[in-house]
């Protein structure tokens, strides 16, 4: 079992920068597969970025690329999610989640359930 706590999220101004961070206690993050998603106010849950175990290999939804990074600090059990050049469409509750094995990591971030996620931190990019 692994449970995931977000923090990090916060009101912020337009092109500001935030790290959002997920620690894991219980089982290691070492072998999961880990994502950051998000959702705003009316709209659909998206994954933001993606991260697999075996590979590093990673995803990012297009409107986050060149902003936006994931890493992990499998010594901290920990996720992070930098965002820089924050926009008002990047307002929303991001969580993160973690899955035993995904084929590809845009299926990790496509994916809307997963083995374990945490309950969200809220972010808002004001104009």
């Amino acid at each position: 079992q692994v449970q995931l706590v977000e923090s990090g999220g916060a009101l912020v101004q337009y092109g500001g920068s935030l790290r959002l961070s997920c620690v894991a206690s219980g089982d290691t993050l070492d072998y999961y597969d880990i994502g950051w998603f998000r959702q705003a106010p009316g709209k659909e849950h998206e994954g933001v970025s993606c991260l697999k175990s075996d590979d590093n290999s990673t995803y990012y939804l297009d409107s986050v690329k060149c902003r936006f990074s994931i890493s992990r600090d499998n010594a901290k059990k920990t996720v992070y999610l930098q965002m820089n050049s924050l926009k008002t469409e990047d307002t929303g509750v991001y969580w993160c989640a973690a899955q035993g094995w995904t084929p590809t990591v845009q299926a990790l971030c496509a994916n809307s359930s997963h083995n374990f996620r945490g309950q969200g931190t809220s972010v808002v990019v004001s104009s």
